[in-house]
């Protein structure tokens, strides 16, 4: 990224205080400030919010040890609260002394800003997120009362926005980060003069109005050369003696949620990494939201091999991929364990999405199309802002290169899915 040179701030401090009058803003340092259930009237009614934004899953993250200070995540929830008290807006948010677990890349931008502003006692870090820890799941960030007008929405988003950049003004951090955000969210944030940066995920979507009917069904939908490889995927995994078997709701039992904990966890230990999130985090995401998990676990020969994990919407009927390990390494077991397996329970149970997480272009050969994807970035510097601004520019015409190839690598036989 660019050098850059000006220590200027970028502020517009005070644009939209009285837009919605009668909301004030509240910081919270401690989830058990926030009533989990005005928290969820705003969660429940959006696609995306369950069971990722429920108070129960972010208060497991915290309060597991997962996403807390000793691991660089603290605590900053935004509330605008009405002269009752009642909450009509909020924005999950963190004060960050890293990077890691964003699934946005700002590495570069830390290093920039810290080699030009060292000498100025400046440090990119700390630096205020909203996102959900951990978790490339895109959804509503700028949270707002379903009862409220579409214009009182709008007007509390932008409040939001701005109760952002006044906090990192006046406490002096470098820079406000509101990841994965729809499109609206992001159009909002970038009238505020937020920076919007644009990316690719890849999704599952299942035919409408006419889903399909079974996983051959989707199959025949394919092209052939995709279909023959995931067919051959399949039939490697059969020949090595595996076999699932698929835990909805209550039927997962703790000795289950502990096997999967023993999987997901040497994910990352074989990567030499630190699990991001706790044994006791499962635990309690378990007992918090048993009824929006879906766990498929691997066998071969008796003994427990592998296992992956599904969030279920069922409200919104939208499963996400977000979690799998291996105890032996089968070949193509990640393929059947994490897409074939899930996409044949997301069909049987009409399931309308399935999103296998970030990134992953082998997701395309296997039916997973590419959506765009956005963030809303604010610097307090000016000369920050001005060469990141210049970053974006040249990276969003590299992924709209890239989007529009991915496009016509479609994988499905034409006229069997818009792409």
């Amino acid at each position: 990224m660019d050098r850059f040179d000006s220590v200027g701030a970028h502020s517009q401090a005070g644009a939209q205080a009285s837009m919605v009058p009668g909301l004030r803003a509240h910081w919270h340092e401690r989830l058990d400030q926030i009533p989990a259930e005005q928290w969820d009237e705003l969660v429940s009614p959006v696609d995306g919010g369950t069971p990722f934004l429920r108070m129960a899953l972010l208060r497991a993250m915290v309060d597991s040890g997962s996403a807390c200070p000793d691991t660089g995540w603290q605590v900053q929830f935004l509330t605008l609260q009405d002269a009752t008290g009642r909450i009509q807006a909020a924005c999950p948010l963190f004060l960050k002394s890293h990077s890691y677990g964003e699934y946005v890349f700002d590495w570069s931008w830390a290093d920039a800003h810290d080699r030009a502003l060292a000498r100025h006692g400046e440090r990119y870090y700390p630096k205020l997120l909203g996102a959900v820890p951990f978790s490339p799941i895109p959804g509503p960030r700028l949270l707002v009362h379903p009862a409220l007008s579409d214009a009182a929405q709008d007007e509390a988003r932008g409040l939001l926005l701005q109760a952002m950049v006044d906090r990192c003004v006046s406490e002096g951090w470098s820079s406000a980060h509101v990841l994965f955000l729809p499109e609206a969210e992001a159009e909002r944030a970038r009238q505020a003069g937020w920076l919007i940066r644009n990316g690719v995920q890849f999704h599952w979507q299942n035919q409408e109005p006419a889903p399909y009917d079974s996983f051959e069904d989707f199959l025949a939908s394919l092209q052939r050369d995709k279909r023959k490889k995931i067919q051959q995927e399949r039939r490697k995994v059969r020949e090595a003696g595996v076999s699932f078997e698929v835990l909805t709701g209550p039927q997962v039992t703790g000795a289950d949620w502990a096997f999967f904990a023993q999987c997901y966890a040497q994910t990352y230990h074989e990567r030499g990494q630190r699990p991001y999130l706790t044994p006791t985090f499962w635990q309690m995401a378990a007992h918090a939201l048993p009824d929006n998990w879906v766990l498929f676990i691997a066998s071969q020969a008796g003994e427990r091999v592998a296992s992956a994990l599904l969030a279920y919407d069922p409200e919104h009927r939208v499963a996400y991929g977000r979690y799998w390990g291996a105890m032996k390494d089968i070949s193509c077991l990640h393929f059947e364990a994490c897409y074939y397996q899930p996409l044949a329970w997301c069909i049987e149970h009409g399931v309308r999405r399935f999103e296998g997480g970030a990134q992953g272009e082998h997701k395309l050969t296997r039916g997973l199309l590419p959506v765009p994807t956005r963030s809303a970035h604010w610097l307090r510097h000016e000369g920050l802002r001005q060469a990141v601004a210049d970053f974006l520019m040249r990276e969003t015409l590299g992924v709209d290169q890239y989007a529009a190839e991915l496009d016509a690598r479609s994988p499905f036989k034409p006229g069997d899915q818009d792409t």
